[in-house]
């Protein structure tokens, strides 16, 4: 079977909307982030290599290289999603007819959901990094394609938000609770974080339309 990312964006949609529970929404989160890093390294091309825009064309290669690995990263995290609710699916079928396999199997579920929260905390990390370098994109990118700056940053917030609902469904039924909070709380600060940056970023597009 090919893996999602090499699968035409239409089979993947298909997919998405079938009665199968994978990909799913932490799926959708990883791509709304690849897009982003896909449209600053977008911002990057079509900058780089122009007389006006010589001056800042050093940054925009820097940025170029970064978006670019974030891309890929987020690419790897569309299949990250899906192998971790799989395995969270399998857990949840192990066998309970005795108290061992019940207790067996319920250390299994615990095991996989601190993995099931873990996963979409990183897209929501990754996410966040690619609103900070739509900044760079917006500033300083070429004025032709300045929207696509915006759209990039419109992306990374619909990435961040969606993989926060990923991560707090699963922290839900963590019963370690320390743990459990923990992740939540670094996700609360990446939130706000994301927020403050996403409307900022957005206006200074606006201001240049």
């Amino acid at each position: 079977m090919s893996e999602i990312k090499d699968k035409s964006v239409e089979t993947f949609l298909d997919e998405l909307a079938s009665k199968q529970a994978t990909p799913g929404g932490g799926s959708a989160a990883a791509v709304m982030g690849a897009q982003a890093a896909a449209l600053i390294s977008m911002v990057c091309n079509l900058t780089i290599g122009k007389p006006k825009y010589a001056a800042v064309e050093a940054k925009m290669h820097a940025l170029l290289t970064e978006s670019e690995a974030l891309r890929h990263a987020l690419i790897g995290m569309i299949k990250a999603d899906v192998d971790v609710f799989d395995k969270l699916m399998a857990c949840y079928g192990l066998p309970k007819s005795s108290d061992v396999e019940k207790t067996l199997r319920a250390e299994q579920i615990q095991t996989v959901l601190r993995e099931a929260t873990l996963v979409p905390l990183e897209c929501a990390k990754a996410c966040v990094k690619a609103i900070e370098l739509s900044r760079v994109a917006a500033e300083h990118g070429n004025l032709g394609v300045i929207s696509d700056a915006g759209v990039a940053v419109m992306a990374g917030y619909a990435g961040l938000k969606s993989a926060a609902l990923n991560v707090q469904i699963n922290a839900a039924s963590l019963k370690d609770r320390p743990f459990a909070e923990a992740q939540l709380g670094e996700l609360d600060a990446l939130l706000q974080a994301g927020e403050q940056v996403a409307e900022q970023i957005y206006r200074i597009v606006r201001d240049k339309l």
